[in-house]
C-alpha cells in the first residue's frame, strides 16, 4: 500500500495535495465497484435468480428482497460505528482491503447458483449479503479518502468523475457480459449474435452467472491503482484504543446532531431523497416491463443507454459542483426528476401527454413506438441526474463537515442512505397492490422527491461544522 510523494501545496488552505497519478488511482475505485450495482443487482444476476434460482418469479423477488433487507441493516447499524473507528485509526485502506475480500467472495460464489437448484438458495443469498456488506463498506472508506486529494474547491469536479468513471466501468462490464456472455437459451446467441465465448453454456445459464466471478475479478484488477499509487492516512491508534475513542466520538457526534441544524437536515433530506431515488432505479425496467412488454435484452439496451446517460451528467454535474455549489446541484438534480417521473406517468403504450399515437407493433424494431422513445429519453434524464445527485450529495457533506470525523459522518451518511430504504419500494407495492394500477405506485416517488427539495431549501451549507465538536 504505497504512498505517493506530496506534489501540490494549495494556498487557499495551506495543504499538500498528492498528484494526478495518485488522484485518478482513487477515481478506479469508482469503475472497480460499478459493475456489482450493474451486473449482480439490476440487470444480470437478480432478474436471474428470480427467473431461474427461485421456484417462482414471485417467490424469487421476495427472497431476494429480504436478502437486500438483511445487508441494509447490518449497514445502517455498523457504518457509522466503522467510520469513527477509521477516524481514529487513521488508515482507511486496510479497511477498503478487508471489505474488498468480501465483495470478492460473495461475487465468486455467486457461480454456484445454478437454475432449477433451490436447495442452493439459503449459499446464494449469503452471498449476496456477504459481497453487499462488503461494497458498501469499502465505499464509506474510499469516500472518506476524498478531502486529502484536492483542495476543498475541486471535491465536487472529483466527485462527479468518480461517478461518471464508474457508470463507464458498468456500461462496459454490461456490454461485455450481454455481448459476449450471457446468451438466449433458445437461441444460443448473445445480444450481438455470437455464441459464448469460453464455451459457457446458455442451458445452464453459465453467462447469467459468471457475472458474479467478472465482478470479482474486475474489483481486484481495477482496485490496485488505488493502493499502489493514493497515498492513505498516516496510523494514529492501534485498533483496541481506536475502537474505544471512535466509540466514544460516535456517541458524542449523535449527542450533539440535534444542535448541528443544517448537518442533521441535510442528513434527514438525503435520507428521502435517497429511498426515493433507490426506488426508482428499482422499479424503472419493471415499469417499463409492464408498460410496454420489454424483454430482457430491451431491458438490457435501456441500461446501457441510462448508464451512457449517467456518465455524462457525473461529469457535467461535477463541473457544476464546483461552480455553483453542491447544493444546487443536488435541488437542480431533483427538480429535473421530478418532471421526469410526472412526464413518465403521462405516457402509456398507446398515448403521450393524453394524446392517442401507434403502440409498438410485435416484432417491431427496438423502441420503435413513439410512447416508447419518450420513455427512454425520460429515463435518459433520470440518469443523468441520479449521478450527480448522488456525487454532489458526498460533496456537500465533505464540505459542512469537521475533517477529523469525515468516516464517521460518511458512516452516518450511508446510515441515512440505508435505514429506510425499505419504505419506497415497499409503499410503492402495497400501492400498486391496492390500485392494481402501476402507475398509482410510481406517483408514490413525487412525494420523496418534493420532500427532499424541502428539506435541503432550509440547509445552510455554507459553513463547516467546528473541529472536535
Amino acid at each position: 500500500m504505497a504512498v505517493t510523494t506530496i506534489e501540490t501545496t494549495d494556498a487557499a488552505d495551506g495543504r499538500t495535495y498528492p498528484g494526478r497519478a495518485a488522484v485518478v488511482s482513487w477515481i478506479f475505485f469508482d469503475w472497480a465497484t460499478q459493475p456489482y450495482f450493474t451486473l449482480i443487482t439490476t440487470f444480470v444476476f437478480a432478474p436471474y435468480f428470480a427467473a431461474h434460482v427461485a421456484p417462482d418469479a414471485a417467490s424469487g423477488q421476495a427472497l431476494w428482497g429480504f436478502a437486500t433487507a438483511a445487508a441494509g441493516i447490518v449497514i445502517a447499524l455498523l457504518s457509522p460505528l466503522l467510520g469513527a473507528i477509521a477516524d481514529a485509526t487513521g488508515r482507511r485502506k486496510p479497511w477498503i482491503a478487508a471489505f474488498g475480500a468480501m465483495l470478492v467472495i460473495g461475487s465468486g460464489l455467486m457461480w454456484i447458483g445454478r437454475p432449477g437448484t433451490p436447495e442452493l438458495i439459503p449459499q446464494l443469498l449469503a452471498a449476496y449479503v456477504i459481497a453487499t456488506i462488503g461494497v458498501e463498506f469499502a465505499t464509506v472508506f474510499n469516500n472518506a479518502m476524498m478531502p486529502t486529494l484536492v483542495p476543498p474547491e475541486r471535491i465536487g469536479r472529483l466527485s462527479g468523475t468518480g461517478w461518471a468513471t464508474g457508470y463507464v466501468g458498468g456500461i462496459l462490464s454490461l456490454i461485455i457480459v450481454l455481448g459476449f456472455l450471457a446468451a438466449n437459451p433458445d437461441s444460443g446467441r448473445t445480444l450481438f449474435g455470437h455464441t459464448p465465448l469460453f464455451g459457457l453454456d446458455p442451458a445452464t445459464h453459465e453467462g447469467d452467472r459468471i457475472s458474479g466471478p467478472l465482478t470479482g475479478l474486475w474489483f481486484i484488477v481495477f482496485v490496485l491503482p488505488m493502493f499502489l499509487f493514493t497515498p492513505d492516512f498516516p496510523a494514529r491508534h492501534r485498533l483496541g484504543a481506536a475502537v474505544r475513542e471512535g466509540l466514544d466520538q460516535l456517541k458524542k457526534t449523535l449527542r450533539s446532531l440535534p444542535q448541528q441544524r443544517d448537518i442533521a437536515l441535510f442528513l434527514l433530506a438525503n435520507m428521502i431523497y435517497t429511498d426515493g431515488l433507490v426506488s426508482l432505479f428499482a422499479f424503472g425496467g419493471i415499469y417499463a416491463a409492464g408498460t410496454f412488454g420489454w424483454n430482457t435484452i430491451q431491458i438490457g439496451t435501456f441500461g446501457i443507454i441510462l448508464a451512457a446517460a449517467g456518465t455524462f451528467g457525473g461529469w457535467l454535474g461535477g463541473k457544476l459542483d464546483d461552480r455553483l455549489g453542491p447544493k444546487r446541484v443536488i435541488a437542480g438534480s431533483m427538480s429535473l426528476l421530478l418532471l421526469a417521473i410526472i412526464a413518465i406517468l403521462l405516457v402509456s403504450r398507446d398515448s403521450i401527454l393524453f394524446i392517442p399515437v401507434a403502440p409498438a407493433s410485435p416484432g417491431g424494431p427496438l423502441f420503435g413506438s413513439w410512447p416508447e422513445r419518450a420513455y427512454l429519453l425520460l429515463g435518459c434524464v433520470m440518469g443523468a441526474c441520479g449521478a450527480p445527485l448522488q456525487a454532489a450529495s458526498r460533496s456537500l457533506l465533505i464540505r459542512m463537515v469537521p475533517r477529523d470525523r469525515v468516516a464517521q459522518y460518511f458512516g452516518l451518511f450511508a446510515l441515512t442512505g440505508k435505514v429506510t430504504s425499505f419504505i419506497g419500494p415497499l409503499l410503492i407495492g402495497i400501492i400498486t397492490a391496492a390500485t392494481a394500477s402501476q402507475k398509482a405506485g410510481m406517483a408514490t416517488l413525487v412525494l420523496f422527491f418534493a420532500t427532499g427539495l424541502i428539506l435541503l431549501a432550509r440547509v445552510n451549507a455554507s459553513g463547516r461544522a467546528g473541529q472536535g465538536a
